[in-house]
């Protein structure tokens, strides 16, 4: 629910499954149909960066964009 402040509490559990914690900073997207999508920040920038990494030959098979995500999570 949406109190009057427009905020909202998410689910502990959604949040430890998704691997979100104090102090990290989420964007929220909304796509055609409405639904909102919260995203890490750090993920995002990581997105934009397997995108342009795609778009150069040869770049992307010298990134490892996993081992990116994995490090910017420690």
């Amino acid at each position: 629910m949406v109190n009057s402040k427009n905020q909202i509490t998410l689910p502990l559990a959604a949040l430890a499954t998704a691997n979100v914690r104090p102090g990290d900073v989420l964007r929220v997207e909304v796509n055609e149909n409405g639904a909102l999508r919260l995203i890490r920040h750090r993920d995002a920038f990581l997105d934009a960066l397997g995108e342009l990494a795609g778009s150069a030959p040869g770049l992307a098979a010298a990134t490892d964009l996993e081992e990116l995500r994995t490090e910017s999570e420690q």
